[in-house]
């Protein structure tokens, strides 16, 4: 599955990884670098680097803490925005073309699966 979704998102020069990031931060604006690796399940070092690449591609912004300022939070730019909106119906596609021929009941068990494996991964 990653290897085919990774095939559609290097059309919109993103990584898995990337793409990842830019769902969380979508999804959670000012996430810190810390929880942000957690929910991708990544190392915080792999994160720094992967979040230091996406800043310097403009697609994302980390700003001090308002309250700790040795936490930084990471947001979306505009431009990170407009790059999710841009891929994020190629993935859906490929993700329905990797569906197509399973039941309701198989997808259900596999995104059942992956939210586990997810979850095991954070533990």
């Amino acid at each position: 599955m990653r290897s085919t979704v990774e095939e559609v998102l290097v059309e919109h020069r993103l990584s898995v990884p990337q793409y990842a990031a830019l769902l969380v931060l979508e999804e959670q604006p000012g996430v810190s670098l810390s929880d942000l690796a957690r929910t991708v399940a990544s190392t915080r070092q792999s994160a720094t680097e992967l979040i230091a690449g996406m800043e310097r591609d403009g697609l994302v912004e980390r700003r001090k803490h308002p309250t700790n300022g040795r936490t930084h939070q990471v947001f979306l730019t505009e431009q990170g925005r407009t790059l999710l909106e841009v891929a994020r119906p190629a993935v859906w596609a490929c993700e329905r073309g990797l569906e197509q021929g399973m039941t309701e009941g198989q997808q259900e068990a596999a995104r059942t699966w992956l939210a586990h494996m997810v979850e095991a991964g954070n533990s």
